[in-house]
């Protein structure tokens, strides 16, 4: 039984491929495919392992050995599953692996913007608290989050993860609505929340519903001091809308995980206002990253290839 890891640089170095090395007689382990590369790499492979790879319905019917395809990752939008079934290909990914990672990631955020963390790191590079007439500075407001309210969009295992780490803190913590279901769902609209949120953390999917889902109107109906987290997907917000509401000082605090195009080749406007003194803070998608949760899409791929098989 061969099988083919396509993009294992996708998960870091120091990672231990055991788990999946035993269960199959033979594993090739390529660093990074190309799309020109995945027909050849692939050729007698009962099963394709890929991160971020397409695999394509053209690239499906080309091989005929294919039996599974497992996803190191929760999304599957880089595998034509319509092609796959039709195929009898099953397609399995793997899920909650990186919970407490992209929770703490997270909880990072929220504590560096209510710290206001980015701009005082650059008055300090430009020699304000060295010049100042007080022992400190109190140029930016911080927010203590005790009391405050936080409203989550997404209440899954991520979701659920982020909230209890925030009552720790004292949050007053509240699940809207699933997007685009508000009328079957008890909790509250996100549209009704938004006027009196001290904090807004994303953790739903990019979906119809929810693309675009955080726009300028959204960020007028917002009170000038709240800060927003997305470390869902990029897309979910408009970040145009976001930076101008930010400029405007309509809007507390910024930070994103994600962006609609990653890597970001062509650039994008937030990497463009990172120094500019402004609440705002970009990771490049590296909420999930601790070695834990890295280890964890290995086992968790496993555990997907031993059901498989059984």
């Amino acid at each position: 039984m061969k099988a083919v890891l396509l993009d294992a640089a996708t998960l870091g170095e120091g990672i231990d491929l055991e788990p999946i090395r035993t269960l199959v007689d033979e594993l090739d382990v390529h660093d990074l495919t190309s799309p020109e590369q995945c027909r050849a790499r692939l050729k007698g492979a009962r099963i394709a392992l890929t991160n971020k790879v397409v695999i394509d319905a053209e690239l499906i019917d080309d091989l005929p050995d294919l039996e599974l395809i497992c996803v190191m990752a929760t999304g599957t939008n880089n595998i034509d599953t319509h092609a796959a079934e039709r195929r009898g290909i099953e397609v399995r990914n793997v899920t909650a692996y990186g919970t407490d990672s992209v929770a703490q990631h997270t909880l990072m955020l929220m504590l560096a913007l209510a710290a206001r963390l980015p701009r005082y790191q650059q008055d300090l590079a430009n020699g304000a608290w060295q010049r100042s007439d007080i022992f400190c500075r109190l140029d930016h407001p911080t927010l203590q989050l005790a009391g405050k309210s936080l409203v989550i969009v997404g209440s899954g295992e991520l979701g659920s993860a982020v909230a209890k780490l925030a009552e720790a803190f004292g949050m007053q913590v509240t699940f809207a609505a699933r997007p685009g279901n508000e009328k079957d769902d008890s909790r509250p609209s996100l549209a009704s929340l938004l006027p009196t949120l001290d904090v807004l953390s994303l953790h739903c999917p990019l979906t119809d519903a929810t693309r675009g889902l955080i726009d300028a109107d959204a960020f007028g109906a917002m009170r000038p001091e709240a800060l927003l987290i997305n470390c869902a997907r990029g897309g979910i917000i408009d970040e145009q809308a976001a930076l101008a509401s930010l400029r405007a000082g309509k809007l507390g605090g910024l930070a994103v995980d994600s962006l609609p195009v990653e890597p970001p080749r062509e650039g994008h406007a937030l990497l463009d206002a990172l120094d500019q003194n402004l609440n705002l803070i970009v990771t490049p998608h590296n909420a999930w990253i601790a070695p834990e949760a890295r280890q964890c899409v290995v086992s968790l791929t496993a555990d997907n290839l031993r059901a498989w098989n059984a």
